[in-house]
């Protein structure tokens, strides 16, 4: 592998932040295979002057800069849903699975980071190419929120768009009701398997009432995710967007008590997030923004993403950032336009700075760590 300077990398004039990203989307990596993008990231940040390993869940994790306060950990998934798209450029457009969601904001933070420790960040930046967030169980983010230091600030990439920085997403919580019935006839008036979990949809429906959507951030959204089976035995997988706050014991209780018979299984549960434009990260990154002659747009996502995860534990400054239009998340013709990616590396180079240097930033970052060690502090709202 040839080794550039790492000041160069974020250039916008310089082709090795492209390749980078070029040489991630050429390894194809679905969900619980991730392993080989994660030995060409690790020998990749390596290379630009990283500590790197991959951890005992498989995650890529990397570490730069000159130790001690602060510690700004960048965090991003490797994995993708299944699916090849030949990688290959067309004008300003680079398409391959990933280039989106995520491998272009994860690439983005890794030159931003060797760029940033490059020109004399302060403390340490630490990037993380994540495995399994396209699954239920976010094995990755789980096992760094419970192994690694907690950091005194978090960027987490998923494709926001260069110019906007999320803010929140809502949470999940993902149920399979189960029936199984005597095997019988067909004219047998009795309610066959198939009939009592399709009657659990519209049972799901009238318990999150009628205002239910994901039209609204403040609103559970519900999903029929899948339906299987016969008159024997059938199941149902729903999934529900949850807003801040929201009552998933109640919910399941509720719904539970609905249902005629079979077993209704919470599968997996995570809460809601939300932070302030005030905050140190997402004020960093949006005048980040600003520097490029731009106005930042703030965006709250019917979604999740890792930041649900580390936000359930970890209560430090963050946000989500990254290049990309997540309009294009697993879709057929995924693609990163070139520019808005090499943008991308430059917000974060800034924000990076930001975080490192700003005298007003830096004892905001310890009074912060300073309160976490004397108790958590609630949510804020924009």
């Amino acid at each position: 592998m040839t080794t550039y300077p790492a000041h160069d990398i974020g250039s916008s004039s310089h082709p090795y932040a492209v390749g980078v990203l070029d040489g991630m989307l050429r390894v194809d990596s679905p969900s619980y295979h991730e392993g080989e993008v994660a030995s060409h990231i690790v020998a990749l940040m390596r290379d630009l002057g990283f500590t790197a390993e991959i951890d005992a869940a498989g995650n890529a994790v990397g570490t730069i800069g000159r130790g001690g306060a602060p510690s700004v950990m960048l965090l991003g998934h490797m994995d993708t849903i299944p699916g090849h798209i030949p990688v290959r450029v067309e004008g300003d457009r680079l398409y391959g699975r990933g280039a989106v969601d995520a491998k272009g904001p994860l690439a983005a933070m890794i030159c931003a980071a060797a760029t940033a420790a490059a020109r004399g960040f302060p403390g340490s930046l630490t990037v993380v190419g994540a495995v399994e967030e396209e699954t239920p169980s976010s094995r990755g983010a789980m096992h760094i929120r419970a192994t690694h230091p907690r950091p005194d600030a978090l960027i987490v990439g998923e494709p926001s768009g260069w110019d906007t920085v999320v803010v929140g997403y809502k949470g999940k919580t993902d149920l399979s009701y189960r029936v199984r019935c005597d095997p019988t006839h067909p004219s047998n008036p009795e309610p066959k398997a198939t009939e009592l979990v399709c009657r659990a949809w519209g049972t799901l429906l009238d318990v999150l009432g009628p205002g239910a959507g994901n039209h609204s951030f403040a609103t559970p959204g519900p999903t029929l995710v899948s339906l299987s089976g016969d008159m024997a035995v059938a199941e149902a997988e729903f999934s529900v967007r949850t807003p801040p706050l929201y009552d998933v014991e109640r919910l399941v209780d509720q719904l539970t008590a609905k249902l005629p018979k079979g077993h209704l299984e919470l599968i997996n549960s995570v809460a809601a997030c939300r932070t302030d434009r005030s905050d140190p990260v997402v004020r960093a990154l949006s005048g980040a923004i600003r520097a490029q002659h731009h106005r930042p747009v703030w965006k709250v996502k019917s979604g999740t993403s890792d930041m649900n995860t580390l936000a359930e534990v970890w209560d430090v400054p963050m946000a989500t950032y990254g290049p990309g239009d997540s309009a294009l998340d697993h879709a057929d013709n995924e693609h990163i336009l070139m520019e808005d990616y090499l943008r991308g590396i430059d917000v974060l180079v800034r924000t990076l700075d930001t975080l490192g240097a700003d005298p007003a930033l830096r004892p905001a970052l310890s009074l912060l760590t300073a309160e976490r060690s004397s108790g958590p502090s609630g949510p804020d709202s924009p």
